[in-house]
């Protein structure tokens, strides 16, 4: 290791890294190399002869972590390997695996990604027959997912229904319970239960917390400002015996409230732990003096906040710009006829622009400009790699393999592709199933003792019992992911249903699945990890920024709330209007208008040398049109739009 590696860092990224022991709070703006801390922190941890193994830093994504991974090992070369680093969520995996093992329990559970979670309420809403147009799925789902950030399991949040007496709360009460009995009898986890249960297991049993407080003696965690209930008190479990515990986070970049986050958090960290150091990163590495001086007028508005001012070295850079158009067609072709100046004129390519919205309805008037221009886009935030059918029906049969319980994918797999099975036999299994409390799965492979079903029928579920039969002979033998999957896709007669089937989109579905047998080989040699359960809990625990392409040469088009994060040498920010930019729901609500103002100052913040703000005096949105304000936000930002975009 490079003793002198210490010295590529500014004082007060130093004075952060060097703070060994004790509680830190490390407030690092925008740009500031918050990044920079953490992996230096762990190196210089690791240089103090502090044991890998007693190292945990948590942060939110795949990528985020497999970056700080790549990073600390350049620092601290093999001996970083022993270090743990991880998501929230492959960290709760990882621990409830090994004690569920340890305690004689199933340790092969699944994990439900949202569309799962979204069959498992459509499923309860059926049997509890409530209407899925009172009562939307997708408003269940997040009312559920809320309630475990707050650690309320389905028991506790039916006595908060008593109290509340609202007849949504009412029904998804219910409806929890159910989704909550289907995912146990499935032996799944969703995201929520994760650290729910992690954290149950901690106060339930504390000689395990313990067991893993001593593991962790230095605890790191990134984005603290994003973290909720949940993951505060997982956190702070694992650093109460030793107080090791180093936050970084930005207050000003507190955007996700909607998903759970607490900012709270943040802010009264100091409170929660005495003794707390304080350092501030306030030199921004990223953007010119314009862009920071804009981004600082608009935070500053702020109440509550910590307080920070960024500040740079860089150049004063060209001025930002703001311009109110008539309307969105309009606001789209000027975006589109300065995309294409950039390009022609001052050097820039596709990849070096992005265009932010605050919702996804506003991105249709801009791709149709991007496409009347030929100018090549990228959306991120559409369907996701792994949310696409093909995909799904693959890694159905790869998640059977692993926990035959999973009935959710085991209907997957009747039905993709149709196996002779038709819907009244599914339907038949499935009652004889729960009528003597086993599997689909099982029902399958006893089906010739089920009285009723026709020959072809029992022969049909007589196959898929022996192709299951020799899948599980070869992982027992030792066959790796990579090898398993090729296999379910050559025998289980997904590629020729595609083939025969023949739609429009058979090539591109075949592409598809082709593309996910590479991503498991891409697995296994990057992660030295063959096992198929493996892989199944890291494509569970990716989310989809974590499949932003950053080297593609396009113009990268994205809301606001997917943009942190990021950075573009130039960024649009369009509608920039009351009710829409600040969003109408936050207008009268002071807490959601702070956090639409953070919103702004995040897009801002993303910009390096060009930021262009804009706005449509009439938009067309949701069908209708409006007559619109400027952003209460371009004037804070004390722009007075001498500058034009249509030039």
């Amino acid at each position: 290791m490079n003793k002198d590696f210490l010295g590529q860092l500014t004082s007060q990224q130093r004075e952060a890294v060097e703070a060994l022991t004790g509680p830190l709070l490390v407030l690092a703006g925008a740009g500031s190399g918050k990044t920079r801390v953490i992996t230096y922190r762990v190196a210089h941890l690791i240089s103090r002869g502090i044991p890998p193994e007693q190292i945990l830093a948590v942060t939110f994504t795949t990528k985020a972590a497999e970056e700080m991974r790549k990073r600390i090992h350049a620092l601290a070369g093999p001996l970083s390997n022993g270090v743990w680093i991880s998501t929230f969520h492959s960290l709760c995996a990882r621990i409830l695996r090994v004690e569920y093992k340890l305690s004689g329990h199933n340790a092969n559970f699944v994990i439900y990604d949202e569309v799962d979670q979204k069959n498992v309420i459509k499923e309860c809403l059926e049997e509890l027959d409530i209407s899925s147009e009172k009562f939307p799925v997708g408003a269940l789902l997040e009312e559920i997912s809320r309630a475990k950030d707050n650690l309320l399991d389905a028991e506790s949040y039916s006595m908060h229904a008593v109290h509340k007496e609202e007849p949504f709360v009412s029904k998804c009460a219910l409806v929890y319970k159910c989704y909550q009995k289907r995912l146990e009898s499935a032996c799944a986890f969703d995201f929520g239960d994760l650290i729910l249960k992690t954290v149950s297991l901690f106060k339930e049993q504390p000689e395990i917390l313990e067991k893993y407080q001593n593991r962790f003696q230095f605890v790191l965690v990134d984005e603290y400002q994003d973290t909720n209930h949940a993951q505060y008190m997982l956190t702070h479990l694992l650093s109460s015996k030793h107080h090791n515990i180093c936050v970084v986070g930005d207050d000003d970049q507190a955007i996700y409230s909607f998903r759970g986050a607490n900012i709270r958090n943040i802010l009264e960290f100091e409170k929660d732990c005495p003794g707390t150091k304080t350092i501030r990163l306030e030199q921004n590495w990223r953007s010119t003096k314009n862009i920071l001086g804009c981004a600082n007028h608009v935070i500053k508005h702020n109440l509550g906040r910590k307080g920070k001012t960024l500040w740079t070295t860089n150049d004063t850079g060209s001025p930002v710009i703001y311009e109110q158009m008539e309307d969105e067609t309009q606001e789209a072709r000027a975006v589109a006829m300065e995309i294409l100046r950039l390009v022609s004129d001052e050097d820039y390519n596709l990849g070096d622009i992005a265009v932010f919205y605050r919702t996804n309805a506003q991105s249709r008037a801009l791709e149709e400009a991007l496409v009347r221009e030929h100018i090549a886009y990228q959306i991120v935030g559409t369907a996701r790699f792994y949310e696409r059918k093909e995909i799904k029906d693959v890694l159905a049969y790869l998640k059977i393999l692993i926990n035959p319980q999973d009935n959710l994918d085991m209907e997957r797999v009747l039905s993709s592709p149709p196996r002779g099975i038709g819907k009244t036999s599914q339907a038949y299994l499935m009652k004889y199933a729960t009528s003597v409390g086993v599997s689909l799965y099982d029902a399958v492979v006893h089906a010739s003792d089920i009285k009723g079903f026709s020959k072809r029928v029992v022969q049909s579920c007589a196959n898929l019992s022996r192709f299951f039969e020799g899948l599980h002979g070869e992982i027992d033998s030792g066959v790796g992911a990579t090898q398993i999957t090729k296999h379910v896709v050559e025998k289980s007669g997904i590629m020729e249903h595609l083939i025969s089937n023949g739609d429009y989109s058979f090539k591109a579905r075949i592409e598809n699945i082709k593309e996910l047998v590479s991503a498991v080989s891409d697995f296994e040699q990057n992660t030295g990890r063959q096992g198929l359960e493996d892989f199944l809990e890291d494509v569970s625990l990716s989310s989809g920024a974590d499949e932003f392409n950053m080297t593609a040469r396009t113009v990268t088009l994205m809301t606001v709330h997917l943009a942190k994060g990021l950075e573009f040498p130039a960024v649009f920010v369009t509608g920039m209007e009351e009710g829409l930019f600040p969003h109408y729901d936050a207008l009268y609500d002071p807490q959601e208008l702070e956090e639409e103002r953070r919103l702004c100052y995040v897009a801002m913040t993303r910009a390096k040398e060009l930021l262009y703000l804009s706005s449509a005096v009439r938009r067309r949105l949701y069908g209708q049109v409006r007559i619109n304000e400027p952003s209460r936000f371009v004037g804070e930002a004390e722009l007075v739009g001498d500058a034009s975009l249509e030039r």
